[in-house]
């Protein structure tokens, strides 16, 4: 289904060259083929009747046009999951359908419609991987406890993923991105894993994977790597999507977020920082949806979040890297970048990328609360795509009165306490409202040339 969207800005506009100077979208909602919803037999099933609809859209790749079609790749993320209690201190999540194993799709937009075909699970010589948190101890916990939805603890594998962007591999399978490690991930074309790369573990340390700047393990939980491209020299450029926080410290100060560069052929890294907008209650708050490669200096990138006003923000930016500081030589104990003010980083002489303002995606329409997938088609075209978590929720049946969800902890018995003492209260799973449960798929037609 396609909606043809013109700005609200572009209603007052009074002549044809106003009109011509904002960018224009088109938006679809994307089907799929029938069966190919999330199965789901727990304890709300009957919620949902036909199972769960498929979060598509983490990441976003334009693979080419065939006659008047534009075709993608896209991927999800770790699966069906919902918010949960705390356990003691411990952040909860229930994990609706466990054994959902995270999938490579492809979408087909013609003919004023957007499908999405093809449905690959990632996985290994042991059989389809899953999204379940990682262990404690290992770089990449997050330290979630996992609960099903009937609040019984579940133990991942440590093969789990929460994958986000996608880019190809230049040899016909694709590089993926993930939360948890973070970890760089390269696939073939049906989803098989090849190799996996995490921050190196340092003496003391576990890992399951190595290869990467071990700074970035320090990245929040669940805010990994949420962005990935490959530049046209082959080098690889994941996105961490919010501020590290180096020994729980620096999150609410750092000025910047990290953009970690590797090159598969020769395992070399890089880092730069982009400086992200100062709008935000906290620093943290800012969150990077995707990027696309213009060429080997520049990017594109979604940087969203509430302002200060808890107004939502969805903003593209061209990012240029061509004079941004590797930060792994600023990288000392005590004396991380993420710690330093304006004026320190200037005398430091770390230099961070600059950007400028591509499209305002809430000027031109957009209503998800997120954008997470990021595509290029040419000079003056590219496409979004958001993440509709799943279409699923949590609620609370029977709830303590004046009590929200961030009141209630889980005990070992899997029933829910307030103040230490066991209520009625009780976790329900629904299904997320429209336009919220869509996937949608955008795409914007830009005034001026990216390049």
């Amino acid at each position: 289904m396609k909606l043809k969207l013109i700005p609200l800005a572009l209603l007052s506009a009074f002549s044809l060259n106003a009109l011509a100077a904002e960018p224009t979208a088109e938006r679809y909602v994307v089907s799929f083929p029938e069966g190919s919803h999330v199965k789901y037999s727990g304890a709300f099933a009957s919620a949902f009747p036909n199972g769960l609809p498929v979060g598509i859209g983490s990441g976003l790749l334009f693979t080419g046009k065939q006659g008047d079609a534009l075709t993608f790749a896209t991927v999800t993320d770790r699966g069906p999951n919902a918010d949960s209690p705390k356990v003691g201190k411990q952040e909860g999540k229930i994990f609706v359908a466990p054994e959902f194993a995270p999938m490579l799709m492809n979408i087909r937009v013609e003919n004023g419609k957007a499908q999405a075909t093809n449905a690959r699970p990632l996985h290994d010589d042991k059989g389809n991987i899953n999204g379940l948190p990682l262990q404690s101890g290992v770089i990449g916990s997050t330290n979630e406890v996992a609960f099903s939805d009937q609040l019984k603890t579940l133990i991942g594998d440590n093969r789990g993923l929460d994958t986000e962007g996608i880019t190809p591999d230049g040899k016909g399978g694709y590089w993926l991105c993930d939360e948890y490690g973070p970890f760089l991930i390269n696939i073939d074309s049906n989803g098989k894993i090849i190799a996996v790369h995490g921050p190196q573990a340092a003496e003391g340390e576990k890992s399951v994977a190595g290869g990467l700047p071990n700074i970035i393990k320090w990245r929040q939980p669940n805010r990994g790597f949420e962005g990935v491209t490959r530049m046209p020299d082959g080098r690889i450029i994941a996105a961490v999507q919010s501020t590290l926080d180096i020994d729980g410290k620096s999150k609410k100060k750092a000025l910047f977020t990290r953009l970690v560069s590797f090159d598969p052929a020769t395992g070399k890294t890089a880092m730069y920082g982009y400086p992200i907008d100062d709008v935000y209650d906290k620093n943290s708050d800012a969150k990077i949806g995707d990027i696309v490669a213009l060429d080997n200096d520049h990017i594109l990138l979604i940087e969203q979040g509430g302002d200060k006003n808890d107004v939502m923000r969805n903003n593209v930016y061209k990012v240029d890297l061509s004079k941004a500081s590797d930060l792994a030589a600023f990288d000392k104990p005590g004396e991380y970048p993420e710690f330093d003010d304006a004026d320190k980083l200037a005398k430091r002489g770390v230099v961070l990328a600059t950007k400028t303002l591509a499209v305002d995606l809430r000027k031109l329409g957009w209503q998800q609360e997120k954008a997470e997938g990021l595509a290029l088609i040419d000079s003056k075209t590219i496409a979004l795509a958001n993440d509709n978590d799943f279409g699923v929720k949590t609620v609370l049946k029977d709830p303590v009165e004046g009590k929200k969800m961030k009141d209630y902890r889980v005990n070992d018995q899997g029933k829910l306490t307030v103040d230490d003492k066991v209520v009625a209260t009780t976790i329900g799973i629904k299904p997320l409202e429209k336009p919220e449960s869509d996937s949608e798929l955008w795409v914007v037609t830009l005034p001026e040339p990216l390049m």
